[in-house]
């Protein structure tokens, strides 16, 4: 349990991307819901780790920090939200995937259907509202970023990097590789739920 500032802590749970290790950190955040503190802002998960940001004003490091550990024993067995299965419907179209199959020596057709074999887990969020960055991305199929970011990637790209792929939910800039495009709509701030992913969640891409 590190201090990030004057305002947060930091539990870190792992030092790698590993589905159990993620799925504690869930938990986790599950089991700190169900007893919620007066004072704390937000609780963020990260692939292991979960960041508690809290208000000074009302709470000490010290009373923070209690709270934590009396709930990391608990977390194991805490009963975490129910988990979303998300379809998502792709056309693979990308400007980045013939370039991918040549990179992975396999048919533009196999990298759609590696892509879509998968079950891929919402492990956190970020870096524009709504991204979910989603894994873990078969072996045969992973590239690297791209070696120059684009300037501009619309809403919907479906892009993968690494060990990773995800979805970008607005038209920002980008750096992750092209692979298709879906129209389902990611980020909504009129809406009750304004972001259509949540950690924890599970992905299926269906090709279109």
């Amino acid at each position: 349990m590190l201090p990030l500032s004057d305002t947060s802590l930091l539990i870190q749970l792992g030092d790698k991307i590993d589905p159990q290790i993620n799925r504690r950190v869930h938990m986790l955040a599950a089991a700190l819901a169900l007893d919620p503190l007066p004072g704390i802002c937000e609780t963020v998960p990260g692939y292991a780790s979960l960041t508690i940001h809290y208000d000074p004003l009302a709470l000490t490091h010290t009373q923070v920090a209690d709270w934590l550990t009396a709930h990391l024993h608990l977390s194991a067995a805490a009963a975490s939200r129910p988990l979303k299965l998300i379809e998502v419907p792709v056309i693979y179209d990308g400007p980045d995937l013939a370039s991918v199959a040549e990179t992975c020596r396999l048919s533009p057709a196999k990298i759609i259907c590696q892509h879509t074999s998968t079950l891929y887990t919402v492990y956190m969020m970020g870096f524009t509202p709504g991204f979910p960055y989603l894994g873990i991305l078969p072996e045969s199929i992973r590239v690297p970023r791209l070696a120059a970011p684009r300037s501009h990637v619309q809403a919907g790209a479906v892009a993968i990097a690494g060990m990773q792929t995800g979805i970008y939910p607005v038209d920002s800039p980008g750096g992750w590789q092209l692979i298709g495009r879906t129209a389902l709509t990611l980020f909504d701030p009129a809406r009750a739920q304004p972001f259509l992913f949540a950690p924890g969640d599970q992905v299926q891409f269906i090709a279109l």
